[in-house]
């Protein structure tokens, strides 16, 4: 109800004679009906501005309205768009995207671990008191097969994550909203309304406290995410000092290769392999649980 109110305001807000099309519309509430039944009272453009928004509904050989009293609430409501007092669309408050202790200090630690790929003396540290877990796997398989089940298990860490921390549902709702502030933008340029494009360039601006708590919202998984996959990184940086130049495997495209080799000249052949393997497997793992990793 609340969205079709909402359709309402917009449109009137829009087009102010669209008010007194609705209106028509509403003294056949109940009924079914047809353009020629109302062409006196409102254009084919609002009537088909009506059925495009879903406030018409087809009913048979004709059309009625979809919701009578969420439309007379959006005419007796006020003529601002819903959005400019964000009511209509429940966005993420504080405390959805607030950082708690524990973020921060998960995102401090990521990001101290992360100089170590440039620091040695920190991947020197990291590396071997991650061997304490992953060591005893690296003495019972070939190198490149421990790079695969790392692979594996940090994809699978990822996915796990990203469903758990993230709200999708509040992610969609951010970016419906500024759909819907672009598409009145577009239809206002149109009509070349400038009091309405002013109204709009404001809401944008209202809007632009939306996006950093979206991005906030997208980048709080991405501390825990790097907490686990930088240590193993630097393991593998670190390991990788100790492995015989002989081991090869085979890439797509690429042939044999050795680990320490460079594809393309700049990058590394393990990091490849890794991200190879890390894609592949954790498309199956959100496949496999029903893993929901994007808006819908």
């Amino acid at each position: 109800m609340a969205r079709t109110a909402e359709k309402v305001r917009d449109l009137v807000a829009e087009d102010p004679e669209m008010r007194d099309a609705v209106a028509a519309l509403l003294d056949h509430e109940g009924e079914t009906v047809e353009w020629r039944d109302v062409n006196e009272s409102l254009t084919s453009g609002q009537w088909g501005r009506l059925i495009e928004k879903g406030i018409l509904e087809e009913a048979g050989d004709g059309f009625r309205l979809a919701d009578p009293d969420a439309v007379r609430d959006g005419l007796t409501g006020d003529d601002e768009p819903a959005y400019e007092d964000g009511d209509d669309v429940e966005l993420p408050d504080d405390d959805d995207t607030a950082w708690t202790v524990y973020d921060k200090v998960a995102g401090v630690c990521a990001l101290a671990m992360m100089s170590g790929y440039y620091y040695h003396p920190i991947r020197r540290t990291v590396g071997p008191i991650v061997d304490i877990v992953l060591g005893p796997l690296n003495s019972l398989l070939p190198f490149f097969v421990v790079v695969m089940v790392l692979a594996v298990c940090t994809g699978f860490w990822t996915s796990i994550i990203q469903a758990n921390l993230m709200n999708f549902d509040k992610m969609s709702a951010y970016q419906e909203r500024m759909q819907e502030i672009q598409d009145r933008q577009k239809a206002a340029k149109e009509r070349g309304d400038e009091e309405a494009l002013d109204r709009i360039q404001q809401e944008q601006m209202e809007a632009m406290g939306d996006q950093l708590g979206m991005f906030k919202m997208q980048f709080r998984p991405m501390v825990w995410i790097m907490l686990i996959t930088i240590p193993v990184f630097l393991w593998m940086y670190w390991k990788l000092g100790q492995v015989e130049q002989g081991v090869t495997l085979v890439l797509p495209l690429v042939g044999h290769t050795h680990l320490k080799d460079t594809i393309g000249g700049f990058m590394p052949a393990w990091i490849v392999w890794y991200f190879l393997c890390s894609m592949g497997f954790s498309q199956i793992v959100r496949k496999g649980l029903g893993i929901q990793t994007t808006p819908t």
